[in-house]
């Protein structure tokens, strides 16, 4: 078949440049990357036919810089502009620049994104076109008073949400009056943050929420289809975290429902491209036809695609380039099926048991599963970094029935080993192995409710230990003289910092080909030592039990670290350098460091100020969330290093503190 363009641009970076630049190329399509400085090294340019740098690194001098990418695209011969998901992909002005320069724009029209991009407009224009919506205020009218007089009146709990944008940005829930003051400035702060617009509305909170968004498809001929239906009800802060097709518990006749609604909120702004349909369903019992109401649009390709077209077979990007082209839809409505079920998981560099505090460094090493489909923007060596979205990677699995998928799913994470930045991988495989979602009962609510038994740390195994020893001391236990020593036992003292605590034991190496350590709760012993690259295979004492791990070691900043990753669960441990340890943390026991590398929004003290353990004393933010740093305990503020707008490293000292007189 013929391509439907000789060029594109790809006016995005990361793993969905990536993930077009692929399609491109299966379709005789020629891509041209854009990047910032930040990204000069960057997979997608590697992969694209040609590059061009269009800024710094901020991304409102670059990927958010119409101008510049314009500008690339005219130089390059690109006939069209294919924007991705996030940046300007829902920006109507993109839109009609890239239309005005004589380009193709991959996507719907700026009319129909303006339709859907406020989310109070476009449920007034649901509303007309018979799809149900929440009940809820969706006015103009955005002072204090009138939302909360507004919020009274549907009754709490309610939920305030940014009018424009999505993501969770602008969003917060509130459970009584007297929270709803508060609540409201730091959404509309939030929303202003991400979106250049502070506005809200607010909605009636629905108890047992699930989230089912529907695919639909339209193209320049009048044509619209669905291809069925997401759950996206896996979710933490209003951000997802695992999504599956088709939705567990979905009868024929909600599925009828809800497509058709689908199909008749796209027809109703003559859609035409990729998009998504965002339901809430009321999750306390069985899904019911009447049990639905629409949310939002994402006029758009969404992340969570690649399930779709697992169970359908269809490659979305392949429809969004051939619609764009003004070719008809790829397949009618009769020809398309579900086929099986998939899962999708998001592995971001962020810490679970920190708040999830968004992580940056380098990804040292980086391994996936074979077995699973691994959408990344990044590979072993590449940095995460401040500027963008910390998504590593989407695990992707699909099988005949919800069931094998997911068991695939929790197989392909435990076999997904980063090493050089922490991240949410164990969280996900404690998610893939919840009791009630492998039985389908999921809502928005699942993970908050049982947030501390998904976020609780894996006990730091002695196997671990051991093996961070031999092989971070380059011990080989086969070797005839690893235990000579004129008197006993070859041994050798390893400490290392865990977690921030010390870990002392010691290594014995006899010289027979086993090796144990002693010190801890329990002496371990250890034999038939194989290592082949980062894998590393052991037996253990008597029993002969095999044990398999994928060990890695790298520069860290305080000395050598090790991760050591068993059972899908990766242990770091630091072999501290005594020099770099005094020079890191130097006198700071009294100070407040940043946790990660982000830009200060606010500091809410002054110097000689007194504080109670617990004052948020400095708001930053990183990867657009924001994060809230209290004071640690009771005293005065001495020093403050840092400024409102300024940009600071992870570990940097932001404030030091001193007893109060």
């Amino acid at each position: 078949m013929k391509p439907p363009f000789a060029k594109i641009l790809v006016a995005n970076r990361g793993e969905i440049a990536c993930r077009i630049i692929r399609t491109a190329r299966r379709m005789g399509v020629k891509t041209v990357a854009v990047f910032s400085d930040a990204d000069a090294r960057a997979m997608h340019v590697e992969m694209a036919d040609e590059a061009v740098n269009i800024g710094p690194p901020a991304p409102s001098e670059s990927y958010l810089n119409t101008a510049r990418i314009i500008d690339a695209a005219k130089r390059t011969g690109a006939q069209a502009v294919h924007p991705g998901y996030g940046f300007l992909s829902e920006n109507p002005d993109f839109v009609e620049a890239v239309e005005n320069a004589g380009l193709v724009f991959v996507g719907p029209s700026a009319a129909s994104i303006r339709a859907m991009g406020l989310k109070d407009a476009a449920k007034r224009l649901m509303e007309k076109a018979g799809v149900p919506v929440v009940p809820g205020y969706h006015g103009e009218a955005q002072e204090v008073v009138v939302l909360a007089a507004k919020a009274n009146e549907i009754g709490f709990p309610v939920l305030i949400k940014a009018r424009a944008g999505g993501g969770g940005k602008g969003m917060r829930k509130v459970d009584s009056p007297k929270e709803f003051k508060d609540a409201l400035a730091a959404a509309k702060r939030e929303a202003k943050s991400a979106f250049g617009d502070d506005r809200v509305l607010v909605e009636k909170f629905v108890a047992s929420p699930r989230h089912i968004e529907v695919q639909v498809f339209g193209d320049s001929h009048g044509n619209v289809v669905h291809l069925f239906e997401r759950d996206c009800s896996l979710q933490r802060r209003h951000q997802k975290v695992i999504e599956e097709a088709p939705a567990p518990g979905m009868t024929e006749e909600v599925r009828a429902a809800m497509t058709d609604a689908a199909v008749k909120a796209a027809k109703a702004i003559d859609y035409r491209g990729a998009g998504t349909i965002e339901f809430i369903a009321d999750g306390s019992g069985p899904l019911r036809p009447d049990g639905f109401w629409f949310m939002e649009m994402n006029t758009r390709l969404q992340v969570e695609h690649p399930v779709t077209e697992a169970i359908t077979g269809q490659d979305l990007v392949e429809w969004q380039l051939r619609v764009a082209a003004g070719e008809k839809l790829p397949a009618s409505q009769e020809v398309l099926s579900i086929n099986g079920h998939a899962f999708e998981a998001r592995l971001y560099a962020e810490d679970p048991a920190n708040g999830f505090l968004p992580a940056t460094g380098r990804l040292h090493h980086l391994e996936f599963s074979e077995a699973a489909r691994n959408d990344a923007g990044v590979r072993s060596g590449d940095a995460i970094t401040p500027f963008y979205d910390p998504m590593i990677a989407k695990v992707i699995t699909h099988g005949a029935t919800r069931g094998e998928a997911l068991v695939k799913l929790g197989s392909a994470l435990r076999e997904t080993h980063v090493a050089g930045t922490v991240t949410n991988a164990a969280f996900l495989c404690a998610l893939a192995a919840h009791e009630g979602f492998a039985k389908g009962a999921v809502d928005t609510g699942l993970i908050e409710r049982d947030l501390a038994a998904l976020t609780e740390k894996a006990p730091l195994p002695e196997t671990v230990i051991a093996l961070a020893a031999v092989i971070l001391l380059g011990v080989d236990p086969s070797a005839r003289h690893a235990g000579w020593r004129l008197w006993g036992e070859a041994s050798h003292r390893v400490r290392f910092v865990h977690d921030g605590e010390t870990v002392e034991r010691r290594l014995v190496v006899p010289g027979d080909g086993t090796f144990a350590l002693e010190g801890g709760a329990e002496r371990v012993s250890l034999h038939s030592l194989v290592r082949d690259g980062t894998r590393v295979r052991v037996r253990r004492g008597d029993s002969g039990e095999a044990v398999e791990a994928d060990v890695v070691t790298y520069p860290g900043i305080d000395g050598t670290a090790v991760s050591v990753q068993i059972d899908g669960v990766a242990h770091v441990l630091l072999k501290p350098d005594p020099l770099a340890v005094a020079a890191h943390h130097g006198e700071h026991g009294d100070a407040i460091l940043a946790p990660m590398t982000g830009i200060v929004r606010s500091v809410n003290v002054e110097e000689g100020a007194a504080v109670d353990k617990g004052d948020k004393l400095i708001v930053m933010e990183a990867m657009k969330m924001e994060t809230s740093l209290a004071a640690p305990r009771a005293g005065r503020v001495a020093e403050i290093f840092c400024a409102e707008g300024e940009t600071v490293e992870g570990g940097a000292v932001l404030l030091r503190f001193e007893e109060a007189e």
